[in-house]
């Protein structure tokens, strides 16, 4: 295949978080970049630096669009409890099939080896604590905290999901998550 002169590093970023996902972290070389890409590993070198520095980069970039993706959900949701299971379950839709799944939990791992990557998660379950406290308790009373317990909850669900995924997970979750509200309603 002809090298190609020029891609945008986000394009490159794409390529190399996808390269995560099918053979793991270790999967990602230069050399596994450069055959996917048509660039040579010395440009990617030349642009990224060193590995792990292309490994930050492409995980910065999946953060962002994470971040972004939450936003353009939260926009669309009802400031309401059936709008944040809405909320989540469109969040759950890109984990796909269990293989996809678990190759995420694989480049989790990454993430919360690295100080800065771990601020990026941090920051979104604040932002996405924040809109699901909006959703539960309304604007003019959030409760992150309330959020939070329901984030968690999620997280909770695609790991028992992940166990045993006979059904859909967007379907797992909306079932998991309008139940944990059938409870917190008893509580009240």
């Amino acid at each position: 295949m002809p090298r190609q002169k020029s891609r945008p590093d986000s394009e490159i970023l794409e390529s190399a978080l996808a390269l995560m996902h099918e053979r793991g972290p270790e999967g990602l070389t230069f050399a596994s970049l450069a055959e996917r890409t048509g660039l040579s590993a010395a440009t990617l070198v030349q642009r990224f630096g060193s590995k792990p520095a292309m490994v930050k980069a492409a995980l910065t970039q999946s953060w962002d669009r994470l971040l972004e993706a939450t936003e353009a959900a939260i926009a669309t949701v009802d400031k309401s409890p059936k709008g944040a299971v809405e909320l989540l379950v469109a969040l759950s839709a890109d984990y796909g099939a269990i293989d996809s799944y678990a190759d995420g939990l694989l480049i989790l791992r990454e993430d919360l080896r690295d100080p800065d990557l771990r601020a990026r998660g941090k920051a979104w379950g604040d932002r996405l604590s924040a809109a699901l406290g909006e959703c539960l308790a309304g604007a003019d009373h959030p409760n992150p905290t309330l959020g939070r317990l329901m984030a968690s909850h999620w997280q909770g669900t695609l790991l028992w999901w992940s166990f045993d995924p006979t059904v859909d997970v967007s379907t797992f979750v909306e079932e998991s998550l309008s139940s944990f509200l059938g409870v917190l309603r008893q509580g009240e």
